[in-house]
């Protein structure tokens, strides 16, 4: 008998699966074994202390807010897999990391997440203007969208003001868009004209087609290499990849980012060549450099305008776009 015990120990243990579980603003983790994802929320709601009243519980990926409620999702997951269990009520937020605690100092619920990014980005024009330039398309839209009565309360300015400054902003995303179009064109243009020389080239000179395929096949083989790893998030990257100006859709601090990036750990990232990579690094220098250049000029008629304390809210033009 014990050493039929011992094998069917054994076997249970291999249906288990090990797994981290905490609670939504508590730092202390506990490990548990669970070969189901409803033995994982029972064990999870006696090691965590969870009131009977506040189940059933929500399990969601410590890492991302992922909710898994599917049993076979479950068990494809890696052992030792993060999980936040979510009470009855209680939402996943960002700011819950496992890096520490001193997010959580304030209560995840008191704001909603969207109105607290449009707030962030009324501070910094509170603190200048200028961070309008820096601002990302998805930052400048964002605060288009606020409502002009919400937004003249949070930077302490009349409605006619907050209108000058809505209007400056889509001017701004306006102008983004244009010059993606422009871009586009420009680009295309450029590929038709690749295009027209590759087939005089092929017409003239019938032989060195297979020579200038090989040639493509081995600077292929080299942007293939997913052994570089780059500090860019995903969305920055897919943003790179997918765009067609990604320059214009991303924020100073990103493009500072993928500026500090390796050519070839880019490319590979990107699946690129790195003559391609090193192209975007340079459209991303150079759109950085054109925004610094609006800030510092932007400085400089303010430093030579009345010493004024407050920010120059009517020095901005009004909007000649009826939106």
């Amino acid at each position: 008998e014990a050493p039929w015990g011992i094998a069917e120990r054994q076997m249970m243990a291999a249906r288990l699966k090990r797994c981290v579980v905490r609670r939504r603003d508590g730092p202390e983790q506990h490990g548990v074994a669970a070969s189901c994802l409803r033995e994982l929320r029972d064990k999870a709601c006696g090691v965590l202390a969870i009131d009977k009243a506040r189940e059933p519980i929500t399990l969601v990926l410590a890492e991302d807010g992922t909710i898994v409620d599917d049993e076979d999702y479950f068990l494809c997951l890696p052992s030792n897999t993060k999980f936040v269990a979510l009470a009855k009520d209680e939402k996943w937020s960002s700011k819950i990391l496992d890096s520490g605690t001193s997010w959580l100092s304030e209560s995840v619920d008191e704001v909603d997440s969207a109105a607290e990014k449009w707030k962030q980005l009324a501070r910094q024009l509170k603190d200048d203007l200028s961070n309008i330039i820096l601002m990302s398309e998805e930052d400048l839209q964002v605060l288009i969208d606020v409502p002009r009565s919400d937004l003249a309360e949070e930077l302490a300015q009349s409605e006619t003001k907050i209108q000058v400054l809505q209007d400056t902003l889509q001017q701004v995303l306006d102008r983004r868009e244009e010059e993606r179009q422009s871009r586009q064109l420009l680009e295309l243009y450029l590929e038709a004209l690749k295009t027209e020389d590759s087939i005089l080239s092929k017409i003239s000179e019938p032989e060195a087609a297979p020579r200038k395929e090989m040639d493509v096949v081995d600077t292929g083989t080299s942007s293939t290499d997913t052994s570089a790893t780059t500090a860019l998030s995903d969305q920055v990257l897919a943003a790179l990849k997918e765009k067609p100006a990604p320059e214009l859709c991303l924020d100073s601090q990103d493009l500072e980012l993928v500026l500090k990036e390796d050519t070839a750990a880019l490319a590979s990232a990107l699946g690129w060549d790195k003559q391609k990579a090193g192209a975007l690094q340079e459209a991303c220098d150079q759109e950085l450099s054109k925004r610094l250049k609006q800030v510092q000029t932007l400085h400089s008629l303010r430093s030579t305008s009345k010493g004024k304390k407050t920010l120059p809210w009517g020095d901005w033009p009004s909007s000649k776009r009826k939106k």
